[in-house]
């Protein structure tokens, strides 16, 4: 079904606004401008189908264990968010990391993203994928469903490798847990891809999906806009993969720019990442301005 902004702001109901503005500056993304108010009638109302959702996963998980004679097990509820790079669903994944954690029935929220599983660029350059990163292939497919699998299991820790975006590639050695958490946020471009025959998908283990869409010529003006932003900071450090770029003119840098949205992340975009939009359980529909103006949610 479909909703308009008004429809789905509506459906908030009583639900507190525990975001400061302050907090939203620190969780925001790059030259995202959400506010306050899109928190309010956008976010509000996810969170409350969440945490219903989450209720309800609990409640059938009692059922289960109740029909089978077995003692109940705590089930960690995970929650897959996917969409093109420069959506904006790394500032929803940060959103709903911290809006969670503060509903009383489920404070212990963690959030990782897939950036964890891409490989090393060593293996990336000796496969000759490297200009690839990014695309399904690029990401250790296998690992990231075994750290998914071991979490929805109940594992007390479960660890993943830790990507810095500074240095563009795997720390080697380095490492985050996840423990127990009562909710587990998986927020990547590929979330929502199908598996190889005969094999499981991440998606496989999600209770909820989220993505974050928009028109493609409104993500490459974001995904420009952003460069621009990264080459002024970010760009200038001197542990910077992408160091070089900050030398670059504002003319040559908006042709990069371009040229690395065409060949590589409008390509993925619409051979990849779109295409898995129809597995969602529920559709944020952005406007040029950012703003989410639809929301589309399945109904079973």
């Amino acid at each position: 079904m479909e909703l308009s902004r008004e429809q789905w702001s509506d459906l908030r109901k009583n639900t507190p606004l525990t975001l400061t503005a302050e907090e939203l500056e620190e969780l925001r993304g790059l030259d995202d401008p959400i506010d306050l108010v899109e928190v309010t009638d956008i976010y509000l109302p996810l969170t409350r189908l969440l945490n219903l959702h989450y209720t309800g996963s609990k409640q059938r998980s009692s059922v289960l264990s109740a029909f089978l004679g077995h003692s109940e097990r705590r089930v960690p509820y995970i929650l897959g968010i996917a969409g093109s790079v420069a959506v904006g669903k790394s500032t929803t994944a940060r959103l709903l990391h911290t809006l969670l954690a503060r509903w009383p029935e489920h404070p212990h929220v963690e959030l990782i993203t897939t950036d964890s599983f891409l490989y090393p660029n060593a293996v990336l350059e000796a496969k000759g994928i490297m200009h690839r990163k990014g695309f399904p292939e690029s990401y250790d497919r296998r690992a990231l469903v075994r750290f998914v699998a071991e979490v929805k299991a109940g594992a007390a820790e479960v660890k993943a490798p830790i990507y810095s975006h500074l240095e563009y590639d795997i720390v080697p050695g380095a490492s985050q847990s996840v423990t127990s958490p009562d909710i587990l946020i998986i927020e990547g471009l590929n979330v929502l891809q199908p598996a190889p025959p005969t094999s499981l998908a991440v998606n496989d283990y999600f209770d909820f999906s989220i993505y974050v869409d928009a028109k493609v010529e409104d993500i490459r003006t974001w995904y420009v806009e952003r460069f621009h932003k990264l080459r002024r900071t970010a760009f200038e450090d001197p542990k910077s993969y992408f160091r070089y770029i900050a030398e670059l003119s504002y003319e040559e840098a908006t042709t990069f720019a371009v040229d690395v949205w065409r060949d590589i992340n409008e390509r993925n975009l619409v051979e990849n990442i779109a295409p898995t939009r129809g597995r969602a359980d529920l559709v944020l529909q952005k406007g040029a301005d950012h703003s989410v103006r639809r929301v589309r949610l399945r109904r079973t």
